[in-house]
């Protein structure tokens, strides 16, 4: 077997990922031949890194979201294989998910589009689940585009955030303390290379 043969079935660097999502971001968003909204741009990027992928179950988005998510933002559809549903099968992240979308719609930015922030509420607290940095996880280029988009559609999230904690931390946190909770990492934390420094004392 050859070298090349070897490598046939391995899934492409990271840097080909990062230059597929922004080239679908484009495709999704008629860049650059047609304008295109800050809000248009990071819908966008955030479904484009995980279609790439063929990860698009990971966003939390049904299939009439998906539709009404490009109806507003988009100028060609989201990829038929966008799921009609997400199921998790451990109950703990199905319940952090669920209070992570509440508590987020209830913060929203009053000028925002209602539709929007659901959308973008779901996908913030599905990408709590995963094991990296919120910004990595979420597809974007760096902690400062999640701080722009809190910004936009949950400026009360970043005026809390007045120790400069790592955004997943502090939603879990803010979240812990909202419902009454210890605060503690979110459930995708753990898997973070970071955890150590967050954690400390591992919770």
């Amino acid at each position: 077997m050859t070298q090349g043969s070897q490598d046939s079935g391995a899934p492409p660097p990271q840097g080909n990922f990062d230059a597929l999502a922004a080239a679908r971001c484009d495709a999704l968003t008629g860049a650059p031949e047609a304008p295109r909204t800050p809000d248009a741009w990071l819908f966008a990027r955030l479904v484009a890194a995980r279609e790439v992928r063929g990860e698009l179950p990971l966003l939390g988005l049904t299939r009439a979201q998906f539709d009404a998510l490009g109806a507003r933002h988009f100028v060609c559809a989201v990829t038929n294989e966008a799921p009609h549903t997400h199921v998790m099968a451990d109950a703990s992240h199905a319940a952090f998910a669920t209070a992570m979308h509440a508590f987020l719609v209830a913060l929203a930015a009053p000028q925002a589009d209602p539709d929007d922030v659901r959308c973008l509420a779901e996908i913030i607290a599905h990408a709590c689940l995963r094991p990296d940095h919120l910004w990595r996880d979420l597809g974007l280029r760096g902690r400062d585009d999640v701080t722009n988009m809190l910004e936009r559609f949950f400026p009360e999230v970043v005026a809390r955030n007045v120790e400069g904690l790592r955004w997943k931390k502090l939603l879990a946190r803010e979240l812990a303390l909202a419902s009454g909770a210890t605060p503690g990492p979110a459930p995708g934390c753990p898997g973070c290379e970071d955890f150590g420094f967050c954690f400390p004392t591992g919770r």
